[in-house]
Formats: C-alpha cells, sequence, structure tokens
C-alpha cells in the first residue's frame, strides 16, 4: 500500500537538491583544472583531478533529475494539469531566455578568444552570436549559437515537465496504480537490482550510439536516464514505503557505490583513452551504470535517515540554488581566464576562483530576491505587495524550482 510519506514536504529531498547543486559548482570549477574540455582551461591542467571528479560525475546529474522529479509530483497533485504546465512555463522559460541572451554569451566569447584568438570587442561578438552568424568552429566543430550551455539541464526540465502535463491530463487516475506498481518491483533488494540493471543496459545499448551531447534532438542516451529517473522520482516522491526501503538498504548501497567507483576510477586511470570497444573499456561503462544507481540509492537511504529537519536555513537555500546554478558558470569562465593570466599559485588560483564563485551566487541572490521584476528571471515568485522579503520567501517555497 502506497502511503504518503508527506502531504506538503521532504526536507531530505530539499536538503539532497542543495547539496547536489553545491557539488555541481565545484564540479564546474573543477573542469576549468581537469584535462578535459571546457569553453576556458587553465594553462597548466591538473591530471590528479580527474579521478576527483571522476567521484561524482556518473550520479550527480541523475540524481537532480530524480530530485526535480519528485519536487514535480508534489506540485502537480496541487494543480490541474494545465496548472502544471502554466507554472513550469512560468517558473522555467523566463531563465532560459535570460541565459542564451545575457548570462550564456559571455562563456561562448572567451570560448572563442581563447581557442580562436578572436580579438573582436563582446559587442561586435554579440551581434554575430544572437544573429548566428559568427561560423566559429573551436576545436574543427561549428559552435551554434544562440546557445545554452549549462542550462540544459533547466531546457530538459522544461521539456520534461511539459511532457508530464501532458500525461497527466488524460492519465491522472493512473498514477496511484503506477505508484503501487513501482513499490512492488522495488521491494527488497529490487530496489538496487532493476534500476541498476536499466542503467547497465542503457549504457551497453545506446550510450555507444549517441554520446552525450545536451543538444536536446540527439541526446537520446541523456535522455532515456534523465526522463527515466524524472519519472522515477515522481512515482517514488511520496512513498513511505519506498523511503524506509532506502534507508534500510543506505550501508549496502553505500559499499556498492564506493566499489564500483573505485573500479571505474581504476579502469579509467589505467586503461588509455581508445575510440574501439574493448573488453576493458566494457568493464569501465559496466562501473559507471553501477555506481550511478548505488551512489543514487546511498544518498536518498542517508538523507532520509538523517535530513529530517526544515528550517530557514534550507528556506532560503531552497530559494538560493536556482539563481546559483544559473550565474556560477559564467562567473568560472569569466574569472577563470582572467586569473590563469595572472600567473598567481594555482591552490591560491583555486581558493580565490571558488570562494569568488560562491560570493557572486549568494550576492546574485541576495540582489535578486529583493527585485520583484528580476525574481521570475531567476526563477523565483513575484514577491506579494506589501509583504517583508523574508516573510514572502518563507511563505513561498515551492518544492518545483528545478
Amino acid at each position: 500500500m502506497t502511503s504518503s510519506a508527506t502531504s506538503e514536504r521532504r526536507p531530505d529531498l530539499d536538503w539532497i537538491r542543495v547539496g547536489a547543486f553545491f557539488l555541481l559548482i565545484l564540479y564546474h570549477v573543477g573542469m576549468f583544472y581537469v584535462p578535459w574540455d571546457f569553453h576556458v582551461k587553465s594553462p597548466d591542467p591538473v591530471e590528479w583531478l580527474r579521478p576527483v571528479m571522476w567521484l561524482t560525475n556518473p550520479w550527480r546529474l541523475t540524481l537532480l533529475f530524480l530530485v526535480s522529479g519528485a519536487a514535480t509530483r508534489f506540485m502537480a497533485d496541487k494543480l490541474t494539469a494545465g496548472g502544471l504546465a502554466k507554472a513550469r512555463t512560468a517558473r522555467l522559460l523566463p531563465p532560459i531566455l535570460l541565459a542564451v541572451f545575457v548570462i550564456v554569451p559571455p562563456q561562448t566569447y572567451y570560448e572563442i578568444v581563447e581557442e580562436l584568438a578572436y580579438a573582436g570587442s563582446f559587442a561586435e561578438f554579440y551581434g554575430k552570436y544572437v544573429t548566428a552568424s559568427g561560423h566559429w568552429r573551436p576545436g574543427g566543430e561549428p559552435l551554434i549559437t544562440p546557445t545554452y550551455n549549462h542550462m540544459w539541464f533547466v531546457v530538459y526540465l522544461f521539456l520534461y515537465s511539459l511532457i508530464l502535463a501532458a500525461a497527466l491530463k488524460w492519465g491522472r487516475g493512473l498514477v496511484a496504480t503506477l505508484d503501487r506498481g513501482v513499490e512492488r518491483v522495488l521491494d527488497g533488494w529490487g530496489l538496487l537490482v532493476w534500476p541498476v540493471l536499466a542503467f547497465v543496459v542503457l549504457r551497453a545499448t545506446l550510450f555507444p550510439m549517441f554520446e552525450v551531447t545536451h543538444a536536446l534532438i540527439d541526446d537520446w542516451y541523456n535522455h532515456a536516464v534523465s526522463f527515466g529517473v524524472f519519472l522515477l522520482g515522481f512515482l517514488i516522491a511520496k512513498s513511505e514505503v519506498l523511503k524506509a526501503r532506502f534507508i534500510a538498504l543506505r550501508w549496502p548501497a553505500l559499499l556498492l557505490a564506493i566499489t564500483s567507483y573505485a573500479a571505474y576510477a581504476a579502469l579509467g586511470w589505467f586503461l588509455p583513452d581508445a575510440d574501439e570497444i574493448t573488453t576493458g573499456e566494457i568493464a569501465r561503462q559496466t562501473a559507471f551504470a553501477l555506481d550511478q544507481w548505488f551512489a543514487i540509492a546511498a544518498v536518498l537511504g542517508f538523507g532520509g535517515k538523517h535530513l529530517t529537519r526544515g528550517g530557514p536555513v534550507l528556506t532560503y537555500l531552497t530559494l538560493g540554488v536556482f539563481p546559483f546554478y544559473i550565474v556560477h558558470q559564467t562567473f568560472i569562465v569569466v574569472a577563470g581566464h582572467y586569473l590563469a593570466q595572472l600567473g598567481m599559485n594555482q591552490a591560491l588560483e583555486a581558493v580565490i576562483l571558488i570562494a569568488g564563485t560562491f560570493a557572486t551566487c549568494f550576492a546574485t541572490y541576495e540582489i535578486v530576491r529583493r527585485v520583484n521584476v528580476l525574481r521570475p528571471l531567476f526563477g523565483l515568485k513575484p514577491l506579494v505587495a506589501a509583504k517583508h522579503v523574508d516573510r514572502a520567501d518563507a511563505a513561498q517555497v515551492n518544492r518545483g524550482t528545478v
């Protein structure tokens, strides 16, 4: 039998979402230093950062889609299908447009400055950016503009929310049946076995054909995983039964996650990069898929056990993570570009970049949440007239931001 974990909130999921977004900010700082492709790069790549980045690589964004699906459930149960679509459009579309035309362009500008030695002014660049007439080819690949870069997550979430709203229009009566079905399938060790089997199959079948591009129309492996866990999060959000199962299996899930990560990182470190499919590469991709679910199960289990209290700090951060997400990468790209030219100690540089990123995120949020015209552009509901900001924030916390 399905029972509601709470009719209004799940503090554990709120804390998990906040923590996952903070990890994402640190990850993107790491992208400046790790020897992988990014918009701008440190002139001194740090090889040992690779296993550190792999620590969250398999599961970080997958967890965010699952938690976002759960957040959408709490919204959907209070709204009609049309109301859900309208609320998601009002919350997600303005930040997407802001990002495409204001937040993201500096990332593209400094990318072509570094990779193509572009010497034009930002104003000249911007005219070409918005008209898709730049014909830039960093790394030999065409750079499509306007673009959304790191906001792909929000674009995908917007699309998934609209698809779900359309499904609820005709099939809301099936939700309770699907809830019970998921509880039956994820009974006992099935909670760990069946999702991980799905991840392994997707990694073995779709991933070799469709690399992750974030380009929406050809990103089928990514859609299968991200939309799949979004729907799973929607169905498990209010199940007290499944929450208890995650808690009961948190230690086995953690041990399996650690083991899977160790295998994935070791294989990635010692195997040479190769385009062809080898036995070692198959093993590495399998370890990725295992870690992907076992880590998520462990996070949900430990979160459900220990992250049980809300409060003003959680309220503040829950509202703040969306503005944080919108601005963080642009600061990293711009600040990283200029810091790299100063020739300072790299450890000090990294500390400054991390501190500056978080300071910018908090400063942006503090400004935005007080200016009514800016709030919708950063995913916040408008303030109710004549109410104090803090009172309005507390009253308007909405689980469905991202």
